[in-house]
């Protein structure tokens, strides 16, 4: 089988009307006009679509902050975080996944005399 010659960037990105998205268009009198859509890109859902990505990345450094102090107040109070940690990644997986895998571990270090 031979190779074939890569496509180029617009057709591999399905942009068409030979427009290369990484070069600055020049915008006209007439563009100005019609600034909603460039490029054939509607630019207010995409101002939407981005608003709406950068609100839930705040949403979630918040989130991520929540879940750094209630670890701390588990360390504050006796319990070892690196073991809470554990429990609640495995509390996230499906009970016959984790089952499936004690086995194997089970059964690998019966392997090494270690069990």
């Amino acid at each position: 089988m031979g190779c074939t010659a890569p496509r180029s960037i617009e057709s591999r990105r399905g942009l068409g009307y030979g427009l290369d998205p990484f070069r600055p268009r020049s915008v006209s009198m007439s563009d100005e006009q019609n600034t909603s859509q460039i490029g054939g890109i509607a630019a207010e859902a995409l101002r939407q679509f981005i608003d709406r990505i950068e609100r839930l990345e705040e949403e979630k450094k918040a989130l991520a902050a929540d879940i750094k102090d209630v670890y701390s107040q588990c360390k504050s109070q006796g319990f070892d975080t690196k073991i809470i940690r554990k429990i609640v990644a495995l509390r996230k997986r499906d009970r016959q996944e984790r089952e499936e895998e004690q086995q194997i571990l089970d059964l690998y270090l019966a392997a090494l005399g270690e069990a």
